[in-house]
């Protein structure tokens, strides 16, 4: 009964999304929800504070753990933490996190 009440190539998107996991973020609420990394990451250079400078994250080759910037990775750094940065996987939704990556986006 799906099929004919929704294009198949509308379900296959759709289908994408929920399995990704990972929808579109607000940058504005992100930029808001930075200022609690900020203490720890620049946001307006690569200089690093106590934690590395994010300005032109996803247009680097690599993070600090030499994997590729993209939204899994980032967000994995973002759940996870590590080298000082504590996990955030319990303390931001997922919709916050989308919201923080589509502002990281942005830099």
């Amino acid at each position: 009964m799906l099929k004919k009440l929704i294009p198949a190539s509308v379900a296959v998107v759709l289908a994408a999304n929920l399995l990704s996991g990972f929808q579109k973020g607000d940058p504005d609420k992100g930029k808001e929800l930075f200022e609690q990394c900020g203490v720890c990451h620049n946001a307006d250079s690569e200089e690093k504070k106590m934690g590395p400078g994010l300005k032109g994250l996803f247009k680097k080759a690599k993070l600090n753990n030499g994997k590729k910037p993209t939204e899994e990775t980032v967000r994995g750094v973002i759940n996870e933490g590590g080298n000082g940065m504590p996990a955030y996987k319990e303390i931001l939704s997922d919709e916050e996190k989308n919201h923080v990556i589509a502002y990281l986006k942005t830099l």
